[in-house]
């Protein structure tokens, strides 16, 4: 019996995706470098698909374009809701070919990387003026989150009306303070998690199928 209701409860689901007509809706992963986007895109996109979207790295601006998983399907509560992960690159007003060199790259290298990055920076922004259904903000807990960045990338959120929701990444770490962001940001809910070490990642699936569903 157990295998039937599997099969049936199967088949509905399929049926119920097929003449719904509706199509998946792409949630843009946005925030500054090295918040942990792309851990937390491979987190989300690992635990349904068993997939990856791309590399992850301590080395600022790894992602300078943007990298989509199609039909990503998260169950909560019976309920399944597919969407499009699209991983930008990080904003930032300002990327210095030096800050690089740290990292033991060479100046060559370096100038190469700054000049992908900032044109990852045009990419996201073209991205989040026309083509995402929503935005999942991705801020390091351990940073003060009251930035000029910030505070221009959710008003532009704001002014095209998308659902969002702000995530507190890297919570594992003694410094994080999600309540910061929370203040920082007040009008709009916030989720700590550590997408490296899968915490409250029960909470973030909840979330996704709230805002986002």
């Amino acid at each position: 019996m157990g295998l039937l209701k599997q099969l049936r409860d199967s088949i509905s689901r399929a049926t119920d995706k097929l003449f719904s007509g509706s199509k998946p809706k792409r949630i843009g992963i946005y925030g500054p470098p090295n918040a942990g986007k792309t851990t937390l895109a491979n987190r989300i996109v690992r635990d349904w698909t068993g997939d990856i979207v791309g590399a992850e790295s301590k080395i600022p601006h790894e992602t300078r374009r943007a990298r989509r998983k199609e039909n990503i399907e998260i169950e909560r509560n019976g309920k399944i809701v597919t969407i499009d992960i699209v991983d930008t690159p990080g904003v930032t007003t300002k990327i210095d070919y030096r800050e690089f060199l740290d990292f033991g790259m060479s100046k060559k290298d370096a100038i190469r990387r700054s000049r992908e990055a900032t044109e990852g920076v045009a990419e996201a922004m073209h991205w989040l003026r026309e083509d995402i259904d929503g935005v999942i903000y991705v801020l390091d807990s351990t940073q003060d989150p009251f930035t000029q960045v910030n505070t221009m990338l959710i008003g532009i959120i704001e002014s095209r009306k998308l659902p969002v929701l702000i995530f507190a990444n890297k919570i594992d770490l003694k410094k994080s303070d999600p309540t910061l962001i929370e203040q920082s940001f007040p009008q709009h809910k916030t989720v700590p998690l550590s997408a490296l070490e899968g915490e409250n990642m029960d909470e973030v699936y909840d979330k996704i199928a709230d805002y986002f569903g």
